[in-house]
């Protein structure tokens, strides 16, 4: 393509000189008019294809939504007949859209003649790169399914992690994160990766825990009837596991009373209730026998008091 001529003619040029290079000029222009008239010729058609293969892109778009929707559906359920734990089920879920959606993606791109094959390659030339940048959410997805294998809880189970002292029960296990609610209401959202790492406390784990109270009792008192009141107080609630047994001991003998710790067991599920319940439910029971908690006092001896 030329993009511009400069001609000089002097006196002593000859004419069929400066006629042909005239005629190139003609001719090279009237090259570049037909290369514009065929670009204009073609570009309805060529707008009309790229409208048709937006169209087509939507619609595949649009099916491909609803056909991940019921692929993650069909999942869910077979886990869920497979008797799969939820925190399970929400990861592979996760897993599985994350993949689909790539893959409609490459089929999408492909429609407007992209080579998936090209992306492929970008993408693994730029793989260092992207690793570098996202070791992180990598390290959180890792730790995720190491979690997934290991199952040191499950969703609905009351944990404590050690790098920050977050505890809560938790609502969801995905890809990068766990969630938590803790007892004031409040989410918190913890990266697998920290949780992976980290010292865990499953309060959840065992099926049960253990409830306890400190009863101080006066020196003067029974210890053998202050522990039959505190047994069958305790065996009053329903609550509690008798079957595991319920612990009275003399803890310390203090300054001002006898301490005694009071053991028992109950469900994870009531363990707050109970604990709650449980003191008041002692005190009760002492009061009604007429046995009082003591007050710290001092004992002052004075000797010689004539002096």
């Amino acid at each position: 393509m030329i993009s511009g001529v400069s001609i000089l003619f002097s006196e002593d040029t000859p004419v069929s000189l400066m006629t042909l290079s005239a005629n190139d000029v003609t001719e090279e222009i009237e090259d570049q008019v037909g290369i514009f008239k065929e670009f204009l010729n073609a570009l309805p058609q060529k707008a009309f294809n790229l409208g048709v293969r937006v169209v087509f892109a939507l619609i595949a778009l649009f099916i491909g939504y609803w056909l991940i929707r019921i692929i993650r559906t069909i999942l869910k359920h077979s886990m869920i007949k497979a008797g799969a734990e939820k925190g399970v089920i929400l990861f592979a879920d996760s897993v599985l859209k994350s993949i689909l959606y790539v893959l409609l993606l490459f089929l999408i791109a492909g429609n407007f003649g992209i080579d998936a094959a090209s992306i492929v390659a970008l993408l693994g030339s730029a793989g260092v790169a992207i690793g570098l940048a996202i070791q992180g959410s990598l390290s959180n997805f890792v730790s995720g399914f190491v979690l997934m294998l290991l199952k040191p809880y499950k969703v609905g189970d009351y944990i404590s992690e050690s790098v920050s002292g977050n505890e809560g029960t938790v609502t969801s296990i995905n890809t990068f994160y766990t969630t938590l609610i803790t007892l004031e209401g409040k989410t918190v959202v913890i990266p697998n990766a920290t949780l992976s790492n980290a010292s865990l406390i499953n309060f959840s784990k065992a099926g049960y825990r253990r409830v306890e109270a400190l009863i101080p009792i006066r020196y003067d008192e029974d210890f053998e009837k202050t522990k039959e009141i505190l047994i069958n107080a305790v065996r009053s609630d329903d609550r509690i596991f008798t079957e595991r047994g319920i612990t009275v001991f003399m803890d310390e003998l203090a300054d001002s009373s006898v301490n005694l710790k009071v053991y028992a067991y109950c469900s994870s599920e009531d363990y707050l209730k109970v604990k709650w319940d449980f003191l008041a439910l002692l005190k009760k029971a002492l009061d009604d026998e007429g046995i009082e908690v003591p007050y710290p006092q001092l004992d002052v001896h004075v000797n010689n008091l004539d002096r």
